[in-house]
């Protein structure tokens, strides 16, 4: 029987209301697991309404309460990690290792959640003119929303919602409706940890949800995550309904690979980088840039372990790569492999014929890597978001930093050299939001901020990090003068001297 994963609004399961319902599939399988209800403009208003409602006294919670609830949550998703790890695979499709890889990157920002009295303290100045203090305080902003993409189904709500509702916001999740359960297993931890109905409201749907979201009047900011057409109309929109925005978009994230480099350290690098999560993630290197004569041997050495790689469902503890998440995802990744040589590049694996025994129906692809693309070729142009390694010649560094900054995406790049100075110029001149110095995949940590420059971001704030208290925290300045208790009215004696 289909599973049906309903809303969680005001602390509690909310059956969908529309009678419209979108299709979960099993990527491994093909097969059509779960239904999920898809909400009308009337059940994004009642989970805004809640999210209000529950405002009104969340604010004004103490930062100790907050934290121990935050605290017992931490725990929670600890206890469980297995079981979302297992949602993840069975909507998703990546291995159990990557999903659990992905909770516990979500952990970190829960972590830093957990510690956020110390982002919240504020500044004060005193005697800045004779009996005159000034103060600066950050205060919440009330109702947010998150909007999350189907890659990271745990990981990047946790980006948003811990730091939200520890900072005395309520918050509204709009996850993808292509792997939306584990937003409700999250919802019930939140309250098993004894967060007050409606802080934590979930709401699935398709762009109904989703407009409605970016214009409702109580919905006073919106994280998104996501494609870069969409988190450009993410922005433009809910911008212009007078909405604070943080809008993460797409990426086209180079490795540069210096003739000076280890380049069996580089190769490891760019195979797990641009193939783990089957390629699923903004921040895959899908793009190796190698400069001199190494090209053959990068190459040659990228192909020998990729080639080793073992795909198959992520429920198989051998696989090392998982299905896409949808074949129409799939056919649209296999169609940049299968046009590639007609745009000048040389096609040394080819995985677009990839199937796995007993789950032929899945939506497989194997490993596919192209050598001396052109940058006119749609390979390297579009964010392919599929197992697609692409790789460019260049004669120089500079002809290689300046192809990096030619392109329209600024999310991540890394370099590989043993050469400190040449990795010193790379990261100054290089214009990406994030840079790693020989590693691949430069996601910060939980306490420093991630966000890309260009395409890659629309809006002022990065995500997590002090970036994100500050995004969902507003500032106040309070200037406040106390008259001398030594000048208190005649007859009124605090036993203060009067003769200052």
């Amino acid at each position: 029987m289909t599973k049906t994963v309903n809303h969680w609004i005001g602390g509690k399961t909310a059956e969908g209301a529309s009678g419209t319902y979108g299709p979960v599939t099993d990527p491994a399988t093909g097969e059509v697991t779960t239904q999920v209800a898809f909400a009308t403009v009337e059940e994004v208003d009642a989970a805004v309404a809640a999210a209000k409602d529950a405002f009104a006294t969340w604010r004004h919670s103490s930062l100790a309460q907050r934290t121990t609830i935050l605290f017992k949550f931490r725990a929670l998703l600890d206890e469980h990690r297995d079981e979302i790890a297992a949602l993840i695979t069975a909507e998703h499709g990546k291995v159990h290792s990557d999903a659990l890889g992905e909770v516990a990157r979500g952990l970190e920002i829960v972590d830093l959640a957990c510690g956020i009295t110390v982002q919240l303290k504020g500044e004060l100045s005193t005697q800045v003119a004779t009996n005159v203090d000034v103060s600066s305080i950050r205060q919440p902003l009330g109702v947010v929303a998150g909007i999350t993409p189907f890659n990271f189904p745990a990981m990047v709500p946790m980006w948003m919602f811990p730091i939200a509702v520890a900072c005395g916001n309520t918050f509204v999740l709009k996850p993808s409706e292509k792997d939306p359960s584990v937003s409700l297993k999250i919802a019930e931890l939140l309250a098993e940890a004894g967060l007050p109905d409606g802080v934590f409201n979930v709401v699935h749907g398709d762009k109904v949800a989703v407009d409605r979201l970016l214009e409702h009047p109580d919905v006073q900011a919106v994280s998104f995550v996501g494609s870069t057409p969409i988190a450009r109309y993410i922005h433009t929109t809910a911008s212009a309904h007078g909405k604070r925005v943080q809008a993460l978009g797409g990426a086209k994230n180079h490795m540069l690979v210096l003739p000076d480099a280890d380049l069996d350290a580089a190769a490891d690098a760019a195979v797990s980088a641009a193939y783990g999560s089957a390629g699923e993630r903004c921040m895959a290197i899908s793009a190796v840039v190698a400069v001199g004569a190494i090209g053959d041997e990068l190459v040659e050495k990228i192909r020998e372990r990729a080639e080793k790689i073992k795909i198959g469902p992520g429920t198989d503890p051998t696989s090392e790569m998982g299905p896409l998440i949808t074949k129409v995802h799939r056919d649209k990744v296999a169609s940049y492999v299968s046009g590639a040589a007609a745009e000048g590049a040389e096609v040394v694996l080819d995985g677009t014929g990839y199937t796995v025994e007993g789950y032929e129906d899945g939506h497989w692809i194997g490993i596919s890597l192209l050598d001396k693309v052109p940058t006119t070729a749609k390979a390297y142009q579009d964010e392919i978001f599929g197992p697609v390694l692409t790789v460019l010649r260049v004669d120089s560094y500079d002809e290689g930093i300046a192809l990096i900054n030619a392109s329209p995406f600024g999310n991540g790049t890394a370099i590989f050299t043993r050469d400190g100075g040449a990795a010193r110029r790379f990261q100054l001149e290089v214009e990406a939001g994030m840079v790693g110095v020989n590693v691949p995949i430069p996601v910060p940590v939980g306490y420093h901020s991630f966000g890309g420059w260009k395409d890659s971001l629309f809006g002022d704030h990065h995500i997590y990090g002090n970036d994100g208290t500050h995004f969902y925290t507003r500032g106040k300045v309070v200037t406040t003068r106390w008259p001398d208790p030594a000048d208190a009215p005649a007859g009124v004696d605090l036993g203060f001297p009067r003769n200052h």
